[in-house]
């Protein structure tokens, strides 16, 4: 695959680009705060569960009435299951736990360095070519992020107020990272571009959503039924804007730009979910955390104005 900044790839700086980007950054910046709520009471893997059982139809839905193709080939229906047990199994999975035992702004701010395994996966598996200059700007990114961890963890030496194993939390989170970056780059070989996006999404939601009840069964027992009408307006919340609109436009910008560039919205959801923080969680700020912040938009824009190919 070829990324760059030129050529048929859309410039960086267009608005088919910058539109997704800053959607998809924003809405997933929220979810953060949102998935707190979802794992208060009720076993995680139910509420995965939960939320992807209503995503499903919803995005089936979308696919027909773009009147995108839902036949799969035996092929593509292999890497819409591989895409589904690790986007929408694996990975929700080990956050929604991770977050019983950190903080969810910790879990949030190490998705920041997905960008790192989206690379390096990208480019041993896609041959992208990754320039100095985006090295530099990840390498920023991750002192900024690094930064911010190291606060949030000096302000929570008890963090995870369920659990209280921060290091498990942490590598949960980190094997959530892994997993993300997993199916980020393999749904972007040949035969996932022969695939409408919303399509491969679709099928890949069906079989984690298979999975995720398979796995809540045998692991939590017979499904919980909250009465909280706030814990079902998140499912809905969760499953329809933070999923179904989400998604979609996350995996289109791979296709766009590349899996290593895709991965800088998440320093703009952690941007989001710090602010969200501020406003109703009571963050304070310190040098250390603004500088970290600093440190990471500026790796961020470096990174972005870095041609890959």
């Amino acid at each position: 695959m070829s990324v760059s900044a030129g050529g048929d790839s859309p410039n960086m700086l267009s608005w088919r680009v910058i539109i997704p980007f800053v959607l998809a950054g924003t809405i997933w910046g929220s979810t953060w705060f949102v998935i707190t709520g979802q794992i208060d009471g009720v076993p995680p893997a139910w509420s995965v569960f939960y939320r992807f059982a209503l995503a499903t139809p919803a995005l089936f839905l979308v696919a027909f009435l773009m009147k995108r193709r839902l036949q799969l080939t035996r092929p593509e229906h292999t890497l819409a299951m591989l895409v589904g047990l690790f986007q929408f199994s694996g990975n929700f999975l080990f956050v929604y736990t991770a977050e019983l035992y950190v903080t969810s702004g910790i879990v949030a701010m190490m998705f920041g360095l997905l960008m790192v395994p989206n690379a390096a996966l990208a480019r041993l598996f896609l041959r992208e070519r990754v320039t100095p200059q985006f090295l530099i700007g990840s390498t920023i990114a991750i002192v900024g992020v690094s930064f911010l961890l190291l606060h949030e963890w000096r302000a929570n030496p008890d963090a995870g107020v369920i659990g209280g194993n921060v290091g498990l939390g942490i590598v949960l989170a980190m094997l959530g990272i892994l997993a993300a970056s997993i199916a980020n780059v393999i749904q972007a070989n040949p035969t996932g571009r022969a695939v409408p996006m919303v399509s491969l999404l679709a099928w890949a939601m069906l079989y984690g959503t298979i999975f995720d009840l398979g796995f809540a069964i045998l692991t939590a027992g017979p499904p919980p039924l909250p009465t909280s009408t706030s814990y079902w307006l998140g499912i809905i919340y969760l499953a329809v804007i933070g999923s179904v609109v989400t998604f979609p436009l996350h995996y289109n910008l791979i296709r766009e730009i590349g899996a290593g560039r895709t991965a800088y919205n998440s320093i703009l959801t952690i941007s989001v979910a710090m602010a969200i923080s501020t406003l109703f969680e009571d963050y304070r700020w310190t040098w250390l955390t603004a500088s970290g912040m600093g440190l990471a938009v500026v790796g961020m824009l470096l990174a972005l104005r870095a041609k890959q190919r």
